[in-house]
Order: C-alpha cells, then structure tokens, then sequence
C-alpha cells in the first residue's frame, strides 16, 4: 500500500479494506462467522421463553379433602410439577436439599377445620433462593393454585349468606384487573433479553475484526493514510456491522417470532450511524493497541461491562456518575436502548435523537481520533507477520 494521493482515496481504501477482511482469517470469522453462530445458539436457551413446571413437593399434614384439592390444583398449575407429595416435612427439605424439588408447600394441620370456623390460615411455601427464576415461578404457581382454592371457599360463603353467584363475584372482587402486555405479548424472557443483546453482539464482533484488521497494519506499517482513507477503512468495515445487524433485526427476529417491526425504518436509521461508529471505534482501539492478539483478549473482556453500562438490564441511574460517563462513550449504549424502543415499542426517531446523535459523535470522534494518531505520512515499514 503506497501513499499517492490516488491509493489514499476513499474508494481505494475501500476496496482495499474489503479485500483485507477477505482474505483474513481471524477477521472474517469474527465479521462474519461470529454473528451467525451467535444469531443461531445465543436465543436457544430461551426457546421456552417461560419457565414451566417447576419440580416441587407438597407436605400435606391435614390429610383432609380441602388438603388434597389443593394438591390437585397444584398438580394442574402449568408452572408446577409436583413430585412428591408426603406428611413427611424432613423427606420434603432433604429433596429440597439434593436438588430433586425446588419448592415445597406445607399444608398445615387442621387446615380444613381451620377454614371451616373462618380462621386465619397460613400456608408456608419455601422455595430455593439460589435460582430466583425457578423460585419464583415455584412460588407463584403456588400462590395461584392456593388463591384458587381460596377464592372458591369465599364464594360459596357469600352465596351461602344469600348472594347470587353473580353478585358473590362481584362482592369478592369489585375491582377487576385486566393485565395487557403491550411490547412483549409471552412475557417471556428470550423475547425481553435477545433483542437488546443483538446489538450489544453485533458491537463485539465487528470491534475485535476491526481492531485486528487494524492491528495488522500496524503490525505492516500500513496504517497511514488520509482523512478521506480513514473514512473509506470505516464505510468498508461498517458494512459487515450493517449486514450483522440486519441479520439479528430480520431472520433472528422472524425465526424466533419477537415482537418486532414497530419502527422498521427507524431501527434501519439507528443501523445506519451504529456500523460506522463501532467500525470507527474498533479501527481506534486497534491503532492503540500494541499487538494485534491483544484486541481479542481486551474487547472479550468488555463484553459482560457494556452489557450493564447500557442501562438495559441495569438502570443507568444506579450506576456511579464515572461510569455513567463511560458509558456514553460505547456504541452499545445508544444501540441498545434506542434498538429496542424503535423495533420493539415503536418509538419514533424524534424520540431516540439523543441516542442517534451520541453515536454520530463517536464516529466522528473516533475518525478524528485515527487521523490524528495515525498521519499520512509514510511511516517505516514493520516486518510483516
């Protein structure tokens, strides 16, 4: 690569580039490679998007009729599997303990008895605390199978005391609540993590190309070029992050049947400035970094960090000011954020401006970034690896 104004164009830099990611391995399987396979194996373990029967055990000490509908509803709740049933509390938190149940309901003596002189009853339900998804769901499969119960015992007493079925209803619960899940229909888990991750993959992959394909010519002594090269290095490299990241908004998003499409072309916008600016991030941190292998150590490492710096799983607010700042100065941030409201909720780009303005400040940041620190003027040629 030689340093005439004709070979530091935009276009020639380009193609050059292009052709460079081609023909390197290590950058074209992260470019490429990577984004696929993540695309693929990352949403499978949240095929099920819910968590469903729970393996749990009732400790029925009542023996009574009341005692055993309530196992009977607990054994139809969707959310419990109920392996064991016993009058034995220690055999119930010793399969606890191995792992067999992950919750266990205790039905007290004289439950019925109790119910029937309308006393107080109090069910304990213990569940494992080291799995909060698992006991969680244990819990509320519990409480709904219970509260069942409990709620038909109400309305026979109501309608024993002279009111309709109707009006028993309607003295049990005057207030009614419907509950309309509005951006994420199943509730389910793979639908609220998967489309905020896309984009945080789609950063990580095209970062450690870019900064290996940089640290290469570095390595080569290839790095200078002009402004204008710069620019033709991250259009060039900005189009494997606009293919990933169409790959993550259309195929995954249709395979795996996410909410999506509210804003289509508002996320293609988001897309647009997101490419360049993590192409232009990875070109820097390539450049600054020494060796090229040094780009996929520290870039891996950053993965989990920019995951909760986004504001995405963790609220922004929590977080101390510095890394509140830091933040702002990763692609993901905006991505994140803006992805999910634009494809998902339906936001309008007026309302993702400041998103959409903090990633056209880090390409322009990082371009100017590059220029400076690598000039066009030739520099000594390094022994090629």
């Amino acid at each position: 690569m030689t340093n005439t104004p004709q070979a530091n164009g935009f276009w020639a830099q380009w193609r050059a580039t292009l052709r460079a990611a081609l023909v390197d391995k290590g950058v074209l399987l992260m470019a490429l490679l990577a984004p696929v396979l993540y695309g693929f194996f990352y949403p499978w373990p949240y095929s099920l998007q819910v968590v469903q029967r729970v393996p749990v055990a009732v400790v029925d000490l009542d023996g009574s009729s009341l005692s055993r509908q309530i196992t009977r509803y607990a054994q139809a709740a969707p959310q419990l599997d109920v392996r064991l049933v016993t009058g034995n509390p220690a055999a119930a938190r010793e399969a606890l303990w191995r792992g067999q149940v992950q919750g266990i309901a205790t039905l007290p003596a004289d439950l019925k008895r109790d119910v029937a002189r309308g006393a107080a009853v109090v069910v304990p339900v213990e569940g494992n605390g080291a799995y909060l998804l698992l006991n969680k769901t244990a819990l509320t499969g519990f409480m709904g199978a219970i509260g069942t119960v409990s709620g038909g015992i109400e309305l026979r007493r109501l309608q024993a005391g002279g009111l309709s079925p109707a009006q028993a209803a309607q003295a049990r619960a005057p207030l009614s609540m419907d509950e309309v899940s509005l951006f994420n229909p199943t509730q389910g888990y793979g639908a609220y993590v998967v489309p905020a991750v896309a984009w945080l993959i789609a950063q990580q992959t095209l970062l450690i190309a870019a900064a290996m394909l940089a640290g290469r010519w570095r390595e080569r002594g290839q790095l200078g070029t002009s402004a204008r090269g710069w620019w033709g290095r991250i259009a060039a490299m900005a189009l494997w992050g606009l293919a990933s990241g169409a790959f993550y908004l259309g195929w995954v998003t249709v395979l795996q049947g996410y909410p999506r499409g509210a804003n289509l072309g508002g996320a293609l916008v988001l897309l647009a400035l997101f490419a360049p600016a993590v192409a232009a991030l990875g070109l820097l941190l390539g450049v600054w970094l020494r060796q090229r292998e040094y780009s996929m150590y520290v870039l891996l490492a950053t993965s989990l960090p920019a995951a909760f710096l986004s504001g995405a799983f963790w609220p922004s607010e929590a977080l101390p000011a510095p890394l509140r700042a830091l933040a702002q100065l990763l692609p993901s941030t905006a991505g994140m954020q803006a992805g999910v409201q634009l494809a998902q909720i339906g936001a309008t780009l007026r309302d993702v401006a400041p998103q959409l303005a903090a990633l056209g400040a880090i390409a322009l940041g990082s371009a100017a970034l590059l220029v400076w620190s690598a000039p066009p003027s030739a520099r000594p040629p390094a022994t090629p690896v």
